[in-house]
């Protein structure tokens, strides 16, 4: 545990000053004008290609991603990279292919897609679930690891931290909503991404000497050659983390789609474009900056093991190698991380907000709302004052039951993987058959969804919690199914439940009414830009692969 100098501090507090004014000066509204549910919600449809791409990758990257990535890059290697060098050409996909369709339709919630592709069931049952899980499981462990990762700095007490990083994200965005979000997510990737450089170019100059940065990396692999392996073979220790070809070919896929297409959090700052082609850039942009990310997140991880080869946890990785930092850069570090977990915090507060104010609160109002093009029957302003009271009790919520759901556990990133896990292969199940398959039904979506989680607590349920309750006989076919990789577990249970949802979709035929997506007019024909520039991605992913399979 370290501590901030008083010039660190200063410049911490200069930043929090700085990204809130800055926060409420872009969510001010004309002199006249109240704020409706799309200007909350959807950042009044306004949104450039830079502020999506940045707000992309803002809302994606977290203390999770910072400290766990960088201690899997400790212990595991540059392997870990494929999350973030994978979801650069997911990202190319979902850009060519779901917004079209999405943006075409207006959708402005995901739940608000399934009701208007299979029925209102799936809609609100959905709708509870993403809630659930936004605020009980990733909205907790955010703020949980956040705090541990401030508390590792700046030496303060994990609760205040807590507390602090709660309400900062709470407050900075419940005027403006999206909005207040998304325009200052520029700034914070902006700080992020330098923060990391700075780190990455110190840990690499240490380690070179004389011979600077290049020399560094040099000896790096050299020194580590195992840690520079991007294909884990089987008997790596690590193999079942990270499961060979599965990263390329197999379940990583099923967990990429469902999270950059189908995440609420995510796909919200595309669906707020002003334009489709101006999302595909955003998304594009995006993409480029998640090629970035190893070396700014798992590169400093792997530095450490030559720096500091006696951790006793890889998570101490990245705040250890911030120590390294001088005296007022640490502060400017310390201030990205932060930056982070607030980008990331504030994004997932309003998800929260949108999902609950305009999937559940205005259905059972018995209207919608000048988002989804429909009337109102709840008036705007009282919709958007919904949404402010929704994000401030799932941040309480939150607040107060991190330590209780995470306090004891081990790994919190495991945590997020394992409960997320069990229903993303039904997510990509249904929206895929949603999107492009016109036969799929409500019903056979639904049965996909609840397969989905079944098979997987089936796969993840301990073998002695089997022999103690159920029977030691199957406690050995638990077992054997605890053994298979997470990723390869997706992939079975992604196509088990898609080959159920087919089979319930086309033993019971839908109404003809059911489905309200319109295909009239969506083109998956993109620009010469987005071609070039997805080229270059897919160019350089190839590059990157071949040279440390």
């Amino acid at each position: 545990m370290t501590s901030l100098s008083q010039i660190d501090l200063i410049v911490v507090v200069v930043y929090a000053i700085g990204i809130f004014g800055l926060a409420q000066w872009v969510s001010r509204e004309k002199a006249g004008h109240a704020k409706d549910t799309s200007d909350y919600f959807l950042a009044s449809k306004s949104l450039p290609w830079w502020a999506i791409g940045a707000s992309l990758i803002a809302a994606n990257i977290s203390a999770e991603q910072i400290v766990g990535m960088s201690g899997a890059g400790y212990t595991i290697g540059l392997a870990i990279a494929s999350y973030e060098w994978m979801a650069a050409l997911t990202l190319l996909i979902v850009g060519k292919y779901f917004l079209p369709i999405f943006l075409k339709n207006e959708i402005y919630t995901m739940p608000q897609f399934l009701e208007q592709r299979f029925g209102p069931t799936i809609r609100t049952v959905m709708a509870v679930f993403w809630l659930a899980l936004y605020v009980f499981v990733n909205l907790t462990s955010i703020l949980w690891l956040g705090s541990i990762a401030v508390t590792q700095v700046a030496g303060v007490n994990q609760d205040v931290a807590l507390f602090g990083l709660g309400v900062f994200a709470l407050v900075y965005q419940l005027r403006g909503g999206l909005k207040a979000v998304a325009l200052t997510d520029i700034v914070q990737v902006t700080l992020l991404v330098l923060g990391g450089l700075v780190i990455s170019y110190l840990t690499l100059s240490k380690i070179g000497g004389d011979a600077g940065i290049l020399g560094g990396f040099t000896r790096l692999t050299t020194e580590l050659p195992e840690k520079f392996d991007m294909i884990l073979s089987p008997d790596s220790p690590y193999y079942k983390d990270l499961p060979g070809l599965a990263v390329l070919i197999g379940g990583m896929w099923i967990a990429n789609l469902s999270y950059w297409g189908f995440n609420q959090y995510i796909i919200q700052r595309a669906l707020a474009a002003k334009s489709l082609p101006e999302a595909q850039k955003g998304v594009v942009f995006a993409a480029f900056l998640k090629l970035l990310m190893p070396v700014i997140i798992v590169l400093p991880g792997i530095a450490a093991v030559l720096l500091a080869p006696n951790l006793e946890k890889g998570d101490q990785a990245y705040p250890t190698m911030m120590t390294l930092l001088p005296v007022g850069l640490l502060g400017l570090v310390f201030a990205a991380l932060v930056a982070a977990i607030i980008a990331s915090t504030a994004s997932k507060i309003n998800s929260i907000s949108t999902i609950f104010t305009l999937d559940l609160y205005a259905q059972f109002r018995g209207g919608k709302n000048s988002a989804a093009g429909d009337g109102a029957a709840a008036s705007e302003t009282h919709l958007v004052l919904v949404g402010r009271i929704a994000a401030v009790v799932a941040t309480l919520l939150a607040i107060f039951t991190a330590r209780p759901l995470l306090g004891n556990l081990e790994g919190a990133f495991q945590y997020i993987q394992e409960f997320s896990g069990f229903v993303t292969p039904g997510i990509t199940v249904i929206f895929l058959l949603g999107l492009f398959w016109p036969r799929a039904t409500e019903t056979g979506a639904l049965v996909g969804a609840v397969a989905s989680v079944i098979l997987s607590f089936l796969y993840w349920c301990p073998a002695e919690w089997v022999a103690k309750y159920v029977s030691v006989d199957l406690a050995e076919i638990s077992a054997t199914l605890n053994a298979v990789p997470f990723m390869n577990r997706m992939m079975i249970v992604f196509f088990v439940s898609l080959a159920l949802a087919v089979i319930v979709s086309l033993a019971k035929p839908a109404r003809a009414d059911s489905n309200r997506i319109t295909m009239q007019g969506v083109s998956f024909g993109t620009t010469t830009g987005f071609n070039i520039a997805g080229g270059i991605v897919i160019a350089i992913l190839i590059a990157l692969y071949a040279t440390w399979w």
